[in-house]
């Protein structure tokens, strides 16, 4: 049945032939160029997720893919992109999931896109979050920072950015004002920043800290989620600390309604309305990509986690993401606007 839905001909199956004949969408993508946007700078996650993925979706579409780096407004700039693009299945895009939520949710200036709406292909992960600090900060525990409170600089990308939105969110639910710094271009200049010793501190993807922390330049104070990382054995998480609040019920409500929106993660689109069987290849292509044991390889070896989600998934988890409750919902679109 697949052989049919993607355009395989006998001949690809084992036939014997000169060459195997396309039909289909296999046809269609065959030799053609795919754009692939990605919302942010080169060098930061987002890119090296798609550079590092990209070779196998060329091998299972037959296409060749370009990264194409639309950046600005904190990522809205590229989802409008993508949201905007020729519905012909030649355009996809890396979205930041989570922070597409919450700018859709506030209706933040200039985000033309509807986040429910884009034709979903896949995620590619679901982000672990986590507080790092630079050695040379002298910083040792998260209790440290908390109680530096302003005196504290925090870099964070541009409003609607998922550094940025940790960040206050994180600030809200303890109850803290750390000094937050925004309007980084991506989270590889934030480093930069953290590299010169102007910030302390930035939140981050475990994927993307992981190599700072292992060459010895970064420690990772804090972690979202209920449970510890492997990785991160020694690193309280963020509902650790929950009892240490005034009001714990409201900072497990703002905790709980975070971690949702994490397991958006980073999924892979297509503009709303591209072609079905078109958009049926693309996902299977993606899938096949994903599971393919020479990327689960590399990944391992570079530290860069993976966990696939169907499109099918993806949807109920866009839909479970946008259905907070009024006041949690409010103070996250607070925060991305910049009003906390």
């Amino acid at each position: 049945m697949l052989a049919t839905l993607f355009g395989l001909s006998a001949c690809q199956q084992g036939g014997e032939s000169d060459g195997p004949e396309k039909t289909g969408p296999a046809a269609f993508y065959d030799g053609r160029n795919i754009r692939w946007i990605i919302p942010y700078s080169p060098g930061g996650g987002y890119d090296e997720y798609a550079r590092l993925i990209s070779p196998f979706l060329e091998k299972y579409t037959g296409a060749r893919v370009d990264i194409l780096n639309v950046t600005g407004a904190g990522g809205m700039r590229g989802a409008n992109a993508l949201f905007n693009a020729p519905k012909n299945g030649l355009t996809i895009g890396l979205i930041n999931g989570s922070a597409l939520v919450v700018n859709e949710l506030a209706g933040m200036r200039g985000a033309e896109y509807r986040i429910e709406e884009f034709d979903y292909i896949g995620r590619i992960v679901a982000d672990k979050r986590v507080f790092a600090v630079t050695l040379d900060s002298g910083y040792e525990t998260i209790q440290e920072v908390l109680g530096a409170n302003s005196n504290f600089k925090v870099g964070a990308t541009g409003l609607g950015g998922s550094t940025y939105l940790d960040a206050v969110i994180i600030n809200e639910a303890l109850n803290r004002e750390l000094d937050i710094v925004h309007g980084f271009d991506s989270s590889s200049v934030v480093k930069q920043s953290m590299l010169r010793g102007n910030i302390s501190g930035t939140w981050g993807s475990w994927g993307s800290a992981v190599e700072a922390v292992d060459t010895g330049q970064h420690r990772v104070l804090l972690q979202s989620g209920r449970q510890r990382l492997e990785d991160l054995p020694d690193v309280p998480t963020a509902f650790e600390l929950i009892d240490l609040t005034d009001d714990p019920e409201r900072t497990r409500a703002i905790l709980s309604a975070w971690e949702t929106l994490h397991e958006v993660g980073r999924p892979l689109a297509a503009p709303p309305g591209t072609p079905p069987d078109r958009l049926e290849f693309l996902r299977e292509a993606f899938r096949q990509a994903m599971q393919d044991p020479e990327l689960v390889a590399i990944a391992e070896r570079t530290n860069r986690p993976l966990d696939y989600t169907s499109a099918e998934e993806m949807n109920r988890i866009i839909r479970e993401a946008t259905d907070m409750p009024p006041d949690i919902e409010s103070l996250f679109v607070r925060a991305v606007k910049g009003e906390l």
